[in-house]
């Protein structure tokens, strides 16, 4: 598993790894049923603190990406309740286009900003 995390952003490490891997599993580079390195591994492999890995986990399992299983780790396991999953996304998208009214950022030109991203998931 490719990470990438950028020590100088002020966004917070576990953040960085959480969003890394929901972009993995929407990009299809983790996919239902795969493991990931266990938390000392991926802790070793970028450098950074154990703890720091387990937060991103554990949020990940708390958001119904991951599961955790005490013989298999840390397993994709995506949680299909896509109601719920509108509701957040309703609520995180509400800031996001707040700020970018905010900017002056047209209704039309947020459309083709998701229409993007969402066409980067499917070429994967």
């Amino acid at each position: 598993m490719y990470v990438e995390i950028d020590f100088n952003s002020d966004e917070a490490i576990y953040i960085q790894l959480r969003n890394q891997i929901i972009y993995g599993i929407a990009t299809s580079r983790l996919i239902e049923g795969e493991n990931l390195p266990s938390v000392r591994e991926l802790a070793e492999h970028i450098g950074i603190n154990m703890h720091t890995v387990n937060k991103a986990y554990t949020i990940l399992k708390q958001e119904g990406y991951l599961k955790l299983d005490r013989r298999k780790g840390a397993v994709v396991a995506i949680d299909c309740n896509k109601l719920q999953a509108i509701v957040d996304m309703r609520d995180e998208l509400r800031v996001v286009l707040a700020s970018a009214f905010c900017k002056n950022i047209s209704c039309e030109e947020a459309h083709e900003i998701v229409n993007d991203i969402f066409n980067e998931f499917e070429r994967g």
